[in-house]
């Protein structure tokens, strides 16, 4: 059975289970995990036995070409799909339908809620069964850490003093491009001196200089999939402290991974880490969670945090990520991403973590 088709059956199942007879899918990711199908202009309708996708003109060569046979095709009205979907729903006698609720805006959901008037939120349950890894996802999320990986050691050698944040997000950036990323997984973090401490720092004008710890948080994509790599280097001669907060975030890390093992909760595997930083005396210089899943999206389940509901299941990824961060001075962030495994993991980041001094 095809690949798509297998993932559709366990969408079946689910439907089985819950009493529901159609789930309409309307985010890209979902869209693209269950069909095939590569643009979000569209609607996937999966009932118990069918499964159905509205497009309009502009997608349906690429839709034939991407989607295996047996889903069903139809063409739409641009931005009007609700006349093609509500003959569907009658010829397979669809009474009740769910919906993801996080993905749907107010305004679309409106334009269908005609079609009946059973609607179920089960948008977490659906893109639940996106949460453990099959062996080519892990080879895409693979092929796309190994163009991070690639575009990361070139970009050491072409970074230099003198550039601004923007010029040497841009140069990583293409970088990805030309050793064959479908674009960045986000946007790329450059966050050099003091504006390092800024976690999720936005690339400026601001030009790299001696003295500066520089923190390069970047992804790239293959087959859809998102690689999440945080590496920090310094420049010239540091101040002795961030040196040492360059050390403690690598253990932490160290720590966590030596630790990481498949049916771990993940606050346990936040606390690993985050308890080496506070005995460091840096615990409120640490104000994000460790981690998070990666895969269609660059964040999803499950998460490694301090409230975290979520199990480290056989299957599923997840980012180990601790930082420090001084504010007026600088930040330190290391990230590798993992799959676990049935007896461990695999950690697909191979970038080293020594501190590099440019």
């Amino acid at each position: 059975m095809d690949m798509h088709m297998q993932r559709i059956e366990k969408l079946q199942n689910l439907l089985t289970e819950r009493g529901i007879d159609a789930a309409l899918i309307t985010s890209g990711e979902n869209i693209r995990y269950f069909s095939g199908f590569t643009s979000d202009e569209s609607a996937l309708l999966v009932t118990k036995g069918k499964a159905a996708l509205f497009t309009d003109f502009r997608y349906l060569i690429q839709a034939r070409e991407q989607m295996p046979e047996e889903i069903r095709l139809v063409e739409t009205s641009r931005n009007n799909a609700f006349a093609p979907l509500k003959a569907f729903v009658e010829e397979y006698s669809v009474a009740s339908i769910a919906f993801e609720a996080e993905a749907l805006t107010v305004d679309r959901f409106e334009s269908y809620r005609p079609l009946t008037g059973d609607w179920k939120p089960l948008g977490s349950e659906i893109s639940a069964l996106r949460l453990q890894k099959g062996e080519d996802e892990i080879a895409s999320l693979q092929r796309a850490q190994d163009i991070a990986d690639r575009a990361y050691e070139a970009f050491l050698d072409r970074v230099h003093p003198g550039m601004t944040e923007l010029e040497a997000a841009a140069e990583l950036n293409y970088l990805g491009a030309k050793f064959g990323s479908e674009g960045p997984s986000f946007e790329t973090i450059m966050g050099s001196g003091p504006n390092g401490a800024m976690c999720h720092a936005v690339p400026g004008e601001r030009k790299l200089q001696n003295g500066d710890l520089v923190v390069v948080d970047f992804g790239c994509i293959k087959d859809g999939y998102h690689s999440d790599t945080t590496r920090t280097f310094g420049i010239g001669k540091l101040d002795p402290e961030l040196v040492k907060i360059y050390n403690i975030v690598r253990e932490a890390q160290q720590r966590a991974l030596d630790a990481l093992k498949p049916g771990m909760p993940g606050t346990e595997l936040d606390r690993i880490a985050r308890d080496f930083i506070a005995k460091k005396g840096y615990g409120p210089c640490f104000g994000h969670s460790l981690g998070h899943g990666v895969g269609l999206l660059i964040h999803e389940s499950p998460y490694a945090s301090t409230n975290s509901r979520d199990l480290l299941l056989p299957g599923t990824t997840i980012t180990v990520e601790p930082g420090i961060y001084l504010e007026g001075k600088g930040g330190v962030r290391i990230e590798d991403c993992c799959v676990l495994t049935e007896d461990g993991f695999i950690d697909l980041t191979h970038l080293p973590k020594e501190l590099i001094i440019l």
